[in-house]
């Protein structure tokens, strides 16, 4: 198996967010409506598991919702009151698109004859710091077959992934440009607008790198790249 270089060092420091730029703290209402999406879904899910709605299921799911939201040692997950219908429909169809073929490259490599397997643990540095980002990037990359998420480093925003087909550096830069590919994607589709905005900016700049990598904000960026 071919382990990617492990970025984590204890000398390291976090590398600068390019995609959660600050924004203005919320107020404790706005915080509130942030997650009344949540809290609807938590109520639902408890009346579901009662199979009967009446003032008493109501009001237990209503505190117990709080309750988790509240009282468990877990960051609050504020949704950003955005959706992008468009960029949420584009979301969908290349997740479909990514698992149809993705599930037909596994299976034919099963039946290879004489196939070897090649796999590596890849190290990805996400552009946002979102727990719901994150969260969302690594379940969709778990669903594509050929890739599993094994482990999340919050702090820095880095994934690692266990992937397939991993034979030389250019695949691993593969992996990681759908990794990157599929945060965008989810971003666009129901990140806040500064979110939306910054990610936009460093495509810009990847698309830069690639085309003319002598120019001065290639260069930087190269070494910024190496520096994490």
């Amino acid at each position: 198996m071919t382990d990617a270089a492990d970025p984590r060092r204890a000398d390291a420091s976090p590398p600068p967010d390019p995609a959660d730029p600050s924004v203005p703290e919320l107020t404790r209402w706005q915080a509130v409506w942030r997650q009344l999406p949540l809290l609807a879904g938590l109520i639902a899910l408890w009346l579901f598991l009662w199979d009967h709605v009446d003032v008493l299921t109501i009001t237990t799911g209503v505190i117990l919702a709080i309750a988790v939201t509240r009282t468990f040692y877990l960051p609050p997950v504020l949704l950003s009151g955005r959706f992008d219908p468009w960029r949420g429909l584009l979301l969908g169809l290349r997740m479909m698109f990514d698992v149809a073929v993705a599930s037909v490259q596994v299976s034919l490599r099963a039946v290879q004859p004489g196939w070897q397997p090649t796999n590596a643990i890849i190290a990805v540095q996400l552009l946002t710091r979102s727990d719901l980002v994150t969260t969302l990037t690594a379940e969709a990359i778990t669903v594509v077959p050929g890739t599993l998420v094994v482990d999340i480093d919050r702090e820095r925003g880095l994934l690692y992934l266990h992937a397939l087909g991993t034979r030389t550096e250019s695949d691993l830069d593969r992996v990681r440009r759908e990794v990157l590919g599929t945060e965008e994607r989810i971003v666009l589709a129901i990140g806040t607008r500064e979110q939306a905005a910054a990610v936009r900016e460093a495509r810009r700049r990847r698309r830069l790198t690639r085309t003319d990598p002598t120019t001065p904000e290639a260069v930087e960026l190269e070494a910024r790249e190496e520096e994490r």
